[in-house]
Formats: structure tokens, C-alpha cells, sequence
């Protein structure tokens, strides 16, 4: 239950999971109506507290319910947040006994009526990293029928042909039995507390309810027989592939192939069978490859289909089940219990309803689809070197956390230059509000953001604008309900989850690496090698999609322990092998997708991925994720600092390799640690918000122009100031409290949208500045050469750049110096030569006689400097990107992405109905607040006279 009902997202990565304590409690009184009062008593000696990091005796209450049938799960608890419990369920602690008790009536706790049973285990305030006991389950009510055989909710595997019995206990008197197989009634007993029945001859599958009545209530008991259906062994047709094969030609046929070794035998249950497969429905076994495979016939094309196999071992490992249900491992869209009602229908419109009476996930089949229509079928991937890439969490973008959401803020992304987004992980993860590590179902994707084809429409879009989009991948591990997790797992509780076993042919039983989240794949099994080669062929084919980041690559050894860090840390030729196989069958797809390793580990390794056959045509390599946080946060801060390792060559790569950033989903704001954190000196004082904002464009230029792909983090730009670790309630709970990283992962405000961060001259400045340095980046050959970043602690920081290959009639070099000192200083400088240089932020000059004289930067300022003037001069700059006006349509106030001497505002007629004068002001503001509903014309006027007219809708 505890998986179906928690919304467990991905931990942080240094995270590992305990196994749950198993306490000991009691009930009183041990019969109780749903109106009772009663006591939950837990034995204190039975809880390791230290484990789960209570300090002060506080556990929780996690509540459940489910109806007289035991069914249907009812009620809403107080429970809280996983990783933040209400006090309304928290346990009182009695030192003199060394117990927690709670005292509660189920109606009123539970907040609902016809319970039949409650749940509950017990928890720390956070319960992330598996701080919590086992499940425990408790019958409500006088009356209860106790099933002695088989087991309750389970699936008894048979010869054809056997009989089975089927026995029952109540409390409370004699009581009325019906027993139901397939929905008929096949056995009545009108007066007993002893039922017994054998039902003979059993040839086909079953599904059985045992009703028992007393006083006008009745309890339901239900359970299964699975007939053995002796497996046909017959070849499989040539050319399939695991998971669903569609018919080329006949949309009423399609081919289901499931790779289940060990296995007895599998029962393909769905909607086109009732959710009751015959023996017409039992799939068949290639003989040669042991996959097991059905062609599923009358399909109706264009109509939605739901299935689940139903895997059987007659003769499981201990603690495993006989039969485990489950969906396709190679799903492209499932349907959820546990997820699906949250997802908005403004998201996902006409989303298939999960189907009736169904548990776990179920896979969705449809013939005759119709493919998208690409508008860009052919596009050109912007160079690695070139990369400025916008790391994007869909569900923290905008409040609508969808992919409408990106797509209606297109123009956004242009205007900042970027040329790639990366989304965070998208494929079918657990719960709905999660970062998406937590993934589960690696080729489907996670309705919550959208529908596939949104999806798609948001590719294409970035792709008809020039932008790359690249999809961060967690591939080391897969969460509790994977389907491959799931068919060879220890399920000692018997909810339908658990841990592989030494079985399981995919993943380890324990981590390889010290890591570890989930369950932990095994990358040297073919079978994993498989599997994730069909990930990248669904995704780079069927959405285009132009690159991967691969989450945790640390994880894929088979060299370690979970307790190894040194291990896990050190070269490791399993690992750098498999990863180099990985991005070989990429490249072999798309020999120009993008390669990208969240290493974050020794020069070694990266050094041999970024080098790996960069001297191919085209040029392949495998960027490194590069973090630089904390360098970059020390200088925006005021504090001294070295950002040598910015450059790829100081790690050893032969090109510019390394996706360097400032920040980035993992680590703390800048911005955050600039105001909580920040020096001062006087008047100027970092901690003061608009004096650690003007500190970031020179943030920007220290990092973005660095040679080498870049990545930007999501309202960086803007200078994103909460915390990552803002919780829920509004509230920060950051490295300094109780749990270290406690609601890192919680939903996030939308303060950049709601309060027009964009109409904010101080956060405007860092976006405007950032999209000239990342058009700068882009259109200029210099930042494709070699940079030499000074290498000492400094707060004043020193980048030369010089390209050899551009002749010195060419922009070819290129200093940035930058003070992030709290006072003026007279930084040192170190031009390459004598003679005129161009600031390339505005194209003023500078005549050098002396190329180490300093020169005088006030504090957080800098300088972009290069021998000739950029291509793009700032006045071509400003017009061939035309000017943009935002946002549009108007409420109260505009503004111009250019600097403008003059801007009039005339009406649809032609009248002249407002003058601004601006003098040069880039972050001026235009009030149009009192003027009335309707469109206007704009013409706005540059140093030169030159002018350029736009329309905005007034609100």
C-alpha cells in the first residue's frame, strides 16, 4: 500500500534507502466499530529512532482506508506532506512506558463513513529515505470474515482440470455466504460461520467473490485461479521487437513480445478480453530466444486498449509472488491508479480512464494512429562548442506546469539567445509533482506535462526557431513500479512491490555505487543493454529529440559497493566502456545528437569520454556536465575566488567538452546566497537585493563566454532569489536545518510570471546583458578558441580568449575582466596588444598603450573587450533581432529590448497619443496604463534617428 500511496519522488542522489523497521503495536479494544474510540499503542523499544534522525521523540500517524469490500481505498486523513507530516497524526510519547500511543474514532480521523479496514504505519516527520515501518493493517467493525483458503486478494496457480477449495471463518454468529466465479453465482450457504467449498473440475481462469452477510452488512472476499495453460512453444515471427508491434497493414492486428525468463507462463488480461483471458490469450514461447509473444486480432483502429500481463512462476523464491500483473516494460503511454485523477484535463485533454476494478499500471494500445506532422523534419543541430543550454523543470516553468507553458513562452527563449533546452526528466515517473528521476516507465511519457503529441509540438516549435532540445535521462535506476522491478522482486508484505531479487536479470539486489536511488540497474546484464538502447532509439526517433543528459553516470560500474565511495569515485573500465557503447548507438541514430554526462567525478574518466572520437566527421565527444557553483556563488557573494576550472583544457579534454555552470536544478541559488550571505563595505552592501542582482550580469560574463557548451538554469537570467529549498508553505529549510536538503525537491512559486520579473529593471538588465553575451558566444569565431583564466584566488577575475585560426583583421581576441570586489578597484588586465579595443557590450573604444595598465571597475562591474568590433555591432544587433516589445498584449507598462532615444505610441488611426523621451535608458518603462482597450501603434527612435515601428494590444 505504501507505494500506491505516497508520493515518493527522487531523493537527492547522495540519498540511499533503509529497509523499513517492523514495530511491535497493539489495538485497544481489539474489536471496534467505525464510531469507536480507540488506541494505537506502538512499543518504543521497537523503533530505532537514530535511523530515521528523530532527536526528540516525534513519530507520525500515515493513514489510510478502504471500504466494507476492502476494496476501494475512502477517506482523507490529516497526514500532511510525505517529507513533511501534520501534527494532526503525531504520536504522544510516554517516557515512563517507553510508548506512543494515539487515541482516535476512524469516522472522524478518517474523515469518512463504511470503513472497513484502516491502514497505517509510522513515520518520521520526513519520511524520505524510507523512514518509516511496515504497513499494518487492521479490520473495523464486530462482524469479520477471516478467508482460510487460499489467502485473501490472492492468485492460486492450477493444473487444468484440478479442484479448489475454498474455506471462510466469521465472528459474531452464523452468516449468509454467496460465492460468485466470473460474476456467477456457483455456491449459496444461507446460515454458517464455517464456509466451505470445493469448486471441481477447474479448467479456465478464474476470479472469485466471497460475500458474507450478517445484520445487513456484507464483506467481501476476493481472490483468483490461474489455470496453467501448458505454454505452446511456436516461433516467433521475424522482425519484432519487445513491447507492442503494430501491423503495417492490418490496423486490426498487433503483436505483443515480452521478455520474461524464468518465467512459467504469461496471460495477456485487457480490454479486449474483459479483463478475463482465456486460454486464447495465454502467450506462446519462441523457442530459440525463451521470449514469450501473442498476436492480439479484432482490434479496432483509432480505439484505445488497455492490457497488463499477467506473469506467473508456479514455483516462486521465497517471499515472491506466483503472479505478478503488470504493464508493458516497453510502454509508450500507461494508465495509473495511483496518478491519473490529479492530472489536470487542461494538460492532458480526453486522457483514457483507467479501467474499473484494475490494479497497477496499465499499458495502452492503439492501432492506426496518425503521425505527427513534422514542420521540421531535417533540423541542424546548433555545435557543442556553440551550446548555451536552459535547463528547464516543466512543472516549476509557470503555474500551468505543462508544455503549453514553454510553448506559449517561445519568444522568451528567443529573445535570451539561448539554443538548446534541456527539460528534466519527462518519461512516466512516480506521482505527479516530482523532479522525475523517479522514473519508472523509461520509453512512456508522464501525462501530468501533457500529451505526446504537445510534446512534440513544443520540438517543433524550438526546432523552426533554431532551438535544440535535449532531454535529461535517469537511466542508472528505475523506481518500485517498473515492470522489470516488479516480475522478479521480494514482495514479503504482499502489496505488489518490492526489491529485485537475485533473479532479476535487469538490476542489482543491492547498489554498485554508494549512490544509489531506486533499484539499482545492472549495466553489464544484455538485457539492461537492451533496454536502454530501445530508450534512446524511441526517443531520438519517435520525438526528435536532439540530445541526452545522463543523469548519475557514476552508477553505471559493477565494480563497487553501496559503501565504497572511494570505489565509486575512481576509474572504472566497466563504466567507461558501457558509457562509450551508449553513446556509440546514439550516434549511430543521429550521428550529431548530443552526449552529455552528469559525471561530476575524476578528470579520468571524463578526460576519455570528452576525447572519444572528436576527430570523426562529424565530431563526436561527450560533453561533461560541469559544476562550477560554488566558485561563481563565492565571487557573486564578495568573496574571493578561483574559476580556473571553467576552461575544458584544465581537465584534460582536447576541445571544449565541458557544459560548465554557475547553476543548476542541484544546486543553491546564487542569487539566494548573494542576500543571505553576501559582503559589504559601506553603502554597497550584497545583501541588498537590487545590489546582488546588478552583480549578475557580470556573473554572465565570466561564465557564458567561456569557449565551450554552457547551461543556464532556469530564471537565472532573471536572478531567481528563493531558495531551493523553499518549501511548500512558502517556508526555507536549507543546509542549515534538522535534515540537510529537506523540500528541495517540493513545487516552487511562480514570483518571475506573477510579478512581472520581466517589467523589473533590475532583473531586466540581467537578461538583456545575458542575450547579448550569448549572442556573442554564438555568432563570433573568437569564443570557439582558447581561453587562459587566471588561476589564483582572486576577486578580480581575468579571461583571455584568443582564437588562431581568425585572421587579426578579425575579432580574434578578446579579454573580460570583471571586479567583484565590494569597492572600486583597479583591476589588472594583461590586453594582448597595443591599439584601439571595442567594449563588445556597446561598442565604445579604448586606446591601449600599455597592455598591463589596470583600469578602474566600481564593485560588481565588468568589461568584454575585443581587438576589433563584434560582427554583430550592437546596433545591427538590436535591428536585425528587431525589436521586441514585452510583454504584449499591455496592461500597464511596456519595454523595448533596445535603447532608444525616443518611443511614440499613436493610435490604430494614426493620432498621436503618447511621447516618451528615454536618453538612451535601456531599462526605461512606457505607462500606457491610462490609455483605453485596444491596439496601438509604437515607433521608437535609436541614436541615429533610425526608427522602427511595432503594434501592442492594450488590455
Amino acid at each position: 500500500m505504501k507505494k500506491t500511496l505516497l508520493k515518493i519522488f527522487l531523493l537527492m542522489s547522495a540519498i540511499s534507502f533503509a529497509q523499513q523497521q517492523t514495530v511491535t503495536y497493539s489495538v485497544s479494544p481489539s474489536t471496534f466499530e467505525e464510531t469507536t474510540s480507540i488506541t494505537i499503542t506502538i512499543n518504543g523499544s521497537s523503533v530505532n529512532e537514530s535511523t530515521w534522525g528523530v532527536t526528540d521523540h516525534k513519530l507520525y500517524l500515515w493513514a489510510w482506508a478502504f471500504d466494507t469490500n476492502d476494496t476501494t481505498q475512502k477517506g482523507t486523513p490529516d497526514n500532511g506532506a510525505w517529507d513533511n507530516s501534520s501534527d494532526a497524526s503525531i504520536f504522544t510519547y510516554n517516557a515512563g512506558t517507553d510508548t506512543y500511543t494515539k487515541t482516535f474514532t476512524p469516522t472522524t480521523f478518517y474523515n469518512t463513513t463504511g470503513i472497513g479496514k484502516i491502514g497505517f504505519l509510522i513515520k518520521a516527520k520526513n519520511g524520505n529515505g524510507d523512514k518509516k515501518s511496515q504497513d499494518i493493517l487492521v479490520e473495523v467493525g464486530s462482524f469479520q470474515v477471516t478467508l482460510t483458503a487460499p489467502i485473501q486478494n490472492s492468485a492460486t496457480i492450477i493444473a487444468s482440470g484440478s479442484n479448489f477449495n475454498i474455506t471462510a471463518t466469521n465472528t459474531n454468529g452464523a452468516a449468509s455466504y454467496t460465492l460468485k466465479a466470473n460474476g456467477a453465482t456457483i455456491n449459496t450457504n444461507t446460515s454458517t460461520s464455517n464456509y466451505s467449498y470445493l469448486h471441481t473440475n477447474v479448467t479456465s481462469n478464474q476470479n472469485y467473490e466471497l460475500l458474507a452477510t450478517q445484520a445487513g452488512v456484507t464483506i467481501s472476499k476476493k481472490f483468483s485461479v490461474i489455470v496453467n495453460p501448458n505454454t505452446v512453444s511456436e516461433t516467433m515471427p521475424t522482425g519484432l521487437v519487445d513491447g507492442i508491434n503494430y501491423n503495417s497493414t492490418d490496423a486490426t492486428k498487433a503483436t505483443l513480445v515480452l521478455d520474461a525468463p524464468l518465467k512459467d507462463f504469461v496471460y495477456v488480461a485487457g480490454s479486449f478480453n474483459n479483463w478475463q483471458p482465456t486460454s486464447a490469450y495465454a502467450m506462446k514461447k519462441d523457442p530459440t530466444t525463451g521470449k514469450f509473444w501473442l498476436e492480439l486480432n479484432g482490434l479496432v483502429s483509432g480505439v484505445n486498449n488497455t492490457y497488463q500481463y499477467w506473469v506467473v512462476d508456479a514455483t516462486p523464491l521465497a517471499n515472491s509472488p506466483a503472479m505478478v500483473k503488470t504493464a508493458d516494460p516497453y510502454s509508450t503511454l500507461v494508465l495509473s491508479p495511483y496518478d491519473d485523477a490529479d492530472i489536470p484535463s487542461t494538460s492532458y485533454p480526453n486522457l483514457p480512464a483507467y479501467p474499473a476494478g484494475q490494479n497497477f499500471e496499465v499499458t495502452v494500445l492503439k492501432t492506426g494512429q496518425t503521425p505527427y506532422n513534422w514542420q521540421v523534419s531535417n533540423f541542424t543541430k546548433p555545435e557543442k562548442e556553440k551550446l548555451v543550454v536552459y535547463e528547464v523543470l516543466v512543472r516549476d516553468f509557470d503555474a500551468a506546469k505543462n508544455y503549453q507553458s514553454l510553448i506559449d513562452k517561445i519568444d522568451y527563449f528567443k529573445n535570451l539567445k539561448i539554443n538548446a533546452i534541456e527539460l528534466m526528466p519527462v518519461m512516466e515517473f512516480e506521482g505527479n509533482e516530482s523532479w522525475g528521476y523517479n522514473t519508472s516507465f523509461h520509453m512512456a511519457l508522464d501525462k501530468f506535462y501533457g500529451t505526446s503529441d504537445k510534446l512534440k509540438e513544443l520540438i517543433d516549435l524550438c526546432h523552426q526557431n533554431g532551438i535544440a532540445v535535449i532531454l535529461d535521462v535517469a537511466l542508472n535506476h528505475a523506481f518500485g513500479r517498473n515492470p522489470m522491478v516488479r516480475m522478479w522482486m521480494n514482495d514479503p508484505d504482499g502489496d505488489g512491490f518490492g526489491s529485485p531479487t537475485a533473479e532479476n536479470p535487469y538490476f542489482n539486489t543491492t547498489a554498485k555505487h554508494t549512490y544509489s536511488v531506486g533499484e539499482d540497474f545492472n549495466h553489464q546484464s544484455l538485457k539492461t543493454q537492451n533496454y536502454v538502447e530501445r530508450v534512446v532509439k524511441q526517443w531520438i526517433e519517435e520525438y526528435k529529440i536532439d540530445g541526452f543528459r545522463w543523469d548519475l553516470t557514476k552508477g553505471f560500474t559493477q565494480a563497487c559497493t553501496d559503501s565504497d565511495e572511494p570505489c565509486t569515485n575512481k576509474y572504472q573500465q566497466d563504466r567507461v566502456d558501457i558509457l562509450k557503447k551508449y553513446a556509440d548507438y546514439s550516434w549511430s541514430l543521429d550521428p550529431t545528437h548530443y552526449t552529455i554526462f552528469e559525471h561530476l567525478g575524476t578528470d579520468g574518466e571524463e578526460k576519455e569520454w570528452a576525447n572519444y572520437k572528436i576527430s570523426e566527421t562529424p565530431s563526436k565527444g561527450i560533453m561533461m556536465w560541469g559544476k562550477m557553483t560554488d566558485p561563481y556563488n563565492e565571487l557573486s557573494m564578495g568573496y574571493a575566488s578561483n574559476i580556473s576550472r571553467m576552461a575544458s583544457a584544465s581537465h584534460g579534454f582536447t576541445a571544449n567538452r565541458l557544459m560548465g555552470y554557475a547553476e543548476s536544478h542541484d544546486e543553491e541559488r546564487l542569487m539566494y546566497k548573494n542576500v543571505q550571505y553576501g559582503a559589504s563595505s559601506g553603502s554597497y552592501n550584497v545583501k541588498t537585493l537590487n545590489t546582488a542582482l546588478s552583480r549578475m550580469s557580470a556573473i554572465g560574463a565570466v561564465s557564458l563566454l567561456v569557449p565551450g557548451p554552457k547551461m543556464i538554469w532556469h530564471f537565472g537570467e532573471l536572478g531567481w532569489d528563493e531558495s531551493i529549498f523553499t518549501c511548500n508553505n512558502g517556508t526555507v529549510n536549507d543546509s542549515s536545518g534538522t535534515i540537510p536538503g529537506d523540500c528541495k525537491l517540493d513545487t516552487k512559486p511562480q514570483p518571475q510570471w506573477v510579478e512581472n520579473w520581466q517589467g523589473d529593471s533590475n532583473r531586466n538588465k540581467i537578461y538583456n546583458d545575458w542575450s547579448k553575451m550569448i549572442t556573442l558566444k554564438i555568432t563570433e569565431p573568437v569564443f570557439l578558441g582558447t581561453p587562459t583564466i587566471a588561476t589564483a584566488n582572486s576577486l578580480s577575475v581575468n579571461i583571455k580568449i584568443t582564437n588562431p585560426n581568425l585572421a587579426t583583421t578579425q575579432l580574434k581576441d578578446v579579454l573580460i575582466v570583471a571586479n567583484f570586489d565590494v569597492t572600486t578597484q583597479n583591476v589588472a588586465t594583461g590586453f594582448q596588444y597595443t591599439g584601439t579595443w571595442y567594449n563588445l557590450m556597446d561598442n565604445t573604444t579604448i586606446n591601449v598603450a600599455d597592455v598591463n595598465a589596470p583600469i578602474s571597475l566600481p564593485a560588481g562591474e565588468y568589461r568584454i573587450y575585443g581587438n576589433k568590433q563584434a560582427n554583430l555591432a550592437i546596433a545591427d544587433f538590436e535591428k536585425g533581432n528587431s525589436v521586441n516589445l514585452f510583454p504584449n498584449p499591455v496592461t500597464d507598462y511596456f519595454t523595448l529590448n533596445i535603447a532608444t532615444t525616443k518611443v511614440q505610441v499613436y493610435s490604430i488611426s494614426g493620432q498621436l497619443v503618447k511621447s516618451f523621451t528615454t536618453h538612451g535608458n535601456l531599462d526605461f518603462q512606457f505607462s500606457v496604463s491610462d490609455l483605453k482597450t485596444g491596439i496601438y501603434l509604437v515607433k521608437a527612435f535609436d541614436e541615429n534617428n533610425k526608427t522602427q515601428v511595432m503594434k501592442f494590444i492594450k488590455k
